[in-house]
């Protein structure tokens, strides 16, 4: 699929339906541009990111650029700068780590822990994502110990599969975890719906 078909087929939805149908054909169905003709190696590297986390192969979907050979939002090519985007979708992992936040959000609360401006910035940040049922883990705010060991496990295992040490070959690989492809699907639906607006 080129820029210009992609466009073409956003123009044509007219329903959350066809909204949903063409988000879960062109993000979530098939091999990714980056895995082109290497089905097995993408499955390799699915497994290994669902067996660091002990989940299925199949809550693992790469998106953005490294999917379409282009960014869906941003209509840039896919190049060897671009970054390998990867969604988790696993409620019992959204769970884990959405105890550990709202422990943190109600020593906030009752000011056991305060924040400097900056890192209250970045929660802020942090918790848009989070109530849309998507957490972004190198958006947590750095003073707690829960949340450094959290980031730190998180980013040290992306960093070990980055710039030539997986099967995604020598580029820099990101994560974000949703609660479940359906939130997955709603995130990316209101994207679609924005590029209807300027395209």
């Amino acid at each position: 699929m080129t820029i210009e078909d992609y466009k073409a087929e956003i123009i044509e939805i007219q329903s959350e339906g066809e909204q949903t149908a063409f988000v879960q054909k062109y993000f979530f169905n098939g091999t990714p541009f980056v895995f082109k003709d290497r089905d097995g190696e993408y499955y390799d590297f699915s497994k290994r990111i669902a067996d660091n986390f002990g989940i299925q192969y199949s809550d693992i979907n790469i998106v953005g650029s490294s999917r379409f050979g282009f960014s869906p939002f941003k209509f840039t090519e896919f190049s060897y700068e671009s970054d390998i985007d990867v969604t988790i979708c696993n409620e019992g992992l959204f769970e884990h780590f959405f105890e550990i936040i709202s422990n943190y959000t109600y020593k906030l609360r009752y000011r056991e822990i305060l924040l400097r401006r900056e890192q209250y910035l970045r929660y802020i940040k942090f918790i848009k994502y989070f109530s849309t049922d998507w957490m972004r883990p190198d958006l947590l705010p750095s003073n707690s110990p829960e949340f450094e060991e959290l980031r730190k496990n998180w980013d040290d295992f992306f960093k070990a599969i980055s710039y030539g040490k997986s099967e995604v070959g020598n580029y820099k690989v990101k994560a974000g975890l949703f609660k479940n492809q359906t939130y997955a699907e709603k995130y990316y639906k209101s994207s679609i719906a924005q590029i209807q607006k300027t395209v």
